[in-house]
């Protein structure tokens, strides 16, 4: 134990709180592996709700000494004897392989440090992946996000990079497993769908996949995180604008409505959002971790430590959701095949672990969609009144950003690291930040062709003159969750760089302007953003549009705009991002994103029901990347117009200097 820790139990005990020293220790190991948002210590908390100031800089300092243990989590390309050692242990075991995917049992983009194993194992940091071991060939699959980034994060000569969907996984296996091997998987981070599709190529090859008992990972993995331990708090109904107990029981009809008497939730912003509480066990997102069960009458079973959930969020939660631990949801899924009761589970997402646990209790499983996906994603008028109000608050902050790097970036000095945390700053100036929505995105030059760039001391550039700035940048307010893209000149750009800007910026434009039946998908509209590339030969390897949540997850279905084929059509309500783009690698990149919302459209003479989208996120769009002659009559009258919107609604938010820079940042484009 150190110092810190002896001073807060001394502390505790002055205070007539006094604690188990082991106990103690356990907790602050998992609040210590728990990230530290921009919204202060209110894990402190879990310790003693009535902390004075001096506990609070004991347990600080405490937490602040477990954060530096090593988890090896900051190696990139990992050590080789961590491939080494998997393979020894695989052998013992008696598997020819095994699947590490960039995934926790609730197969969400952020998974605490705990669950983070790919990286562990290989070095790549990406929100999605998935590595192959086997005795005498590794391989690691990314999407065309991180084409660029895992031949710099991984050893490639151990990992064969393979990028998807040009080449898939089970493609892979099928190829590779050697005849009679057995390719283990962790059930707890395999899907329904995922499983099939494996478990078909290992028999193409002439091979099994096999659940293991434990992850073989884990084994090797010696200096592994605690499970994270963040306080779940309440969300307050006048931003949720509905009850918990109405969300209760609108959902608990839905599953009926699906032929099921009980539902196993396994998203955690699901479970946040059906109870309206808010969490913080991984980055930058909201949600609590656990599992919970809805039942037909409203009722709900949450799984989920104790020691995170603070006496007044019990009672938030009232005496319809019954707390329980983690390890009691096995005993519980067993019960309710005694029952006969049948289960609605989501096959996409859901783990294996808990399909093979109810199938041989004997219960009937309903394979269908999360049943609080959709309506989570359709946001109530007090959800959309809160997300206007976050965002006309980040386009204030965000403005003054743009108004900053304007001046300060003509000497070509700044380094990304230190602008983007300028802007972070500015952000947290608000007084209404509790925390980025993602790391930010700060590109300068080829970094910024370069899709999810992170920069690090390392990788850093700085913001040379002719180049191209991308940043990517988001906040977490508790009304609601932003993400704007913007690229800007550093000095005078280049004819081919204003020629690719203004053919992003006219795909922009199109989809935000575009007006489109009801039951029309994001699939259908995905080309709109495109067209104007594709005229040049041009195309990008990423979706147009993702959905956000409110004060959720920056990334959420089931809804999004892309080239994949999407069944979820486009609903009043939701929240999905406009971002077009095109990389040069090597040389920059341009992406311009706003977030929009769905809304009905009003259109004199339409034979049915039509849609269209309102535009939320407000901050200029650079003119000096624009090449006007390119741009249509209609184009710059929707460009004018936003910025004529921005104009009003930030200027009266910002300081003089930066209100003289948005006049002048928003004029009317020149024909």
């Amino acid at each position: 134990m150190s110092s810190a820790s002896d001073d807060a139990l001394r502390l505790l005990g002055q205070r007539g709180r006094p604690a188990d020293s082991a106990a103690l220790a356990d907790l602050m190991r998992g609040i210590a592996a728990a990230p530290e948002s921009l919204s202060g210590p209110e894990w402190v908390e879990l310790v003693d709700p009535t902390a004075d100031a001096a506990l609070t800089r004991a347990l600080t300092t405490w937490r602040a000494d477990l954060g530096k243990a090593a988890s090896g989590l900051d190696e990139s390309p990992a050590p080789a004897t961590r491939l080494a050692a998997l393979r020894a242990e695989l052998q013992r075991r008696g598997l020819a392989g095994f699947v590490v995917p960039r995934a926790d049992e609730h197969q969400g983009e952020y998974v605490p440090r705990r669950a983070q194993r790919l990286a562990w194992l290989t070095g790549f940091r990406g929100s999605a992946g998935l590595a192959i071991v086997l005795a005498d060939r590794a391989a690691i699959f990314i999407d065309g996000r991180y084409t660029l980034a895992v031949r710099s994060q991984v050893d490639t000569a151990a990992f064969a990079p393979h990028q998807i969907p040009e080449q898939l996984p089970e493609s892979w296996i099928a190829e590779n497993l050697p005849r009679g091997g057995k390719l283990g998987f962790d059930p707890w981070l395999q899907t329904l769908e995922g499983h099939e599709r494996y478990a078909r190529a290992c028999q193409r090859a002439g091979g099994e996949f096999v659940p293991v008992d434990s992850n073989p990972l884990d084994a090797v993995w010696t200096d592994r995180p605690a499970a994270p331990l963040a306080p779940v708090l309440p969300h307050p109904d006048e931003l949720a604008g509905e009850s918990s107990a109405a969300k209760r029981a609108r959902i608990a009809a839905i599953v009926k409505g699906k032929g099921a008497d009980v539902a196993l939730l396994t998203a955690p912003d699901s479970i946040a959002w059906l109870l309206n509480v808010r969490g913080g066990d991984v980055p930058r997102t909201p949600f609590a971790l656990g599992f919970a069960l809805l039942h037909g009458d409203g009722h709900v079973d949450l799984y989920m430590d104790r020691r995170k959930v603070p006496d007044r969020t019990v009672a938030w939660l009232g005496n319809s959701v019954t707390l329980a631990p983690p390890d009691d949801l096995a005993a519980a899924l067993d019960m309710l095949g005694k029952a006969g009761k049948r289960v609605l589970l989501e096959s996409a997402t859901a783990p294996m672990w808990a399909a093979t646990r109810l199938q041989a209790a004997g219960v009937e499983i309903v394979r269908d969609a999360d049943p609080v996906a959709l309506p989570k994603a359709c946001k109530n008028d007090v959800e959309l009144a809160g997300i206007r109000a976050a965002h006309r608050r980040d386009g204030a902050a965000v403005s003054r950003f743009l108004g900053w790097l304007s001046a300060a970036s003509r000497d070509g000095t700044l380094r990304e690291i230190e602008v983007s945390d300028r802007l972070q700053a500015l952000r947290q100036e608000t007084g209404a930040l509790r925390d980025l929505s993602f790391d930010t995105i700060s590109g300068a030059g080829p970094n910024g062709a370069i899709v999810h760039y992170h920069a690090t001391p390392a990788s850093e550039r700085r913001l040379e003159t002719g180049n191209l700035y991308l940043v990517d940048s988001g906040g977490q307010y508790r009304d609601g969750t932003t993400d704007i893209t913007r690229t800007v000149a550093i000095g005078t750009p280049t004819a081919e760089m204003r020629d690719r800007f203004t053919r992003v910026l006219k795909g922009h434009i199109t989809l935000a302007m575009a007006r489109f039946p009801a039951g029309t998908t994001g699939s259908q509209l995905d080309a709109l953003a495109r067209y104007a590339l594709w005229q040049g030969g041009l195309d990008y390897d990423h979706g147009t549009g993702h959905g956000v949540g409110a004060y959720l997850s920056v990334h959420e279905g089931p809804h999004r705009i892309s080239k994949v084929a999407n069944s979820v059509a486009l609903q009043p309500g939701m929240i999905v991002s406009n971002e077009p783009g095109y990389y040069k690698a090597g040389a920059y990149g341009i992406r311009i994103e706003n977030l929009v919302a769905v809304r009905e459209a009003e259109i004199e003479g339409a034979d049915r029901r039509y849609l269209e989208f309102e535009t939320l996120t407000l901050a200029p769009i650079d003119l000096a990347c624009i090449e006007p002659g390119l741009l249509t009559d209609v184009e710059r009258r929707w460009l004018d117009d936003y910025h004529r919107r921005v104009r009003e609604t930030v200027g009266p938010q910002v300081d003089e200097a930066t209100r003289a820079w948005l006049d002048e940042a928003t004029r009317p484009i020149e024909g």
